[in-house]
């Protein structure tokens, strides 16, 4: 099964911002972002339909995060401006290949490759 590729990530004091990238090779229904904290289930906070570029946002983040896409690279990018410290989490792509709402609910069990996880820490 192939998998994600995720880069980006990193340390940045409130108010920066990151850029996270998911690369694949196969062709996807939608990509997913996922956040995680230890102890805690997975939190979708942002995705996109690959084919039609429609996408959603928790509302933790909307408004701060945007995805984007390079259908070139076959890669979509999450963009994350105005961070705050409950934004750090260890963050996942991940591909949903089957067809029915990816994002209502946005749930983990729905997507079925993962990528590997960055880390992002948001801390002054």
């Amino acid at each position: 099964q192939e998998h994600l590729v995720e880069s980006g990530g990193g340390s940045v004091q409130p108010g920066g911002s990151l850029r996270l990238s998911c690369a694949t090779s196969a062709y996807t229904i939608c990509i997913g972002w996922f956040r995680q904290t230890p102890g805690k289930e997975p939190e979708g906070v942002a995705g996109i339909y690959t084919a039609t570029g429609y996408t959603h946002y928790a509302d933790s983040v909307k408004g701060r995060f945007t995805i984007d896409r390079d259908f070139a690279k076959n890669t979509m990018y999450l963009q994350m401006n105005s961070l705050k410290p409950e934004d750090t989490a260890t963050y996942y792509c991940a591909a949903r290949d089957s067809g029915g709402s990816c994002f209502t609910p946005f749930l983990p069990v729905k997507f079925t490759r993962w990528g590997q996880g960055t880390q992002v820490t948001v801390s002054s």
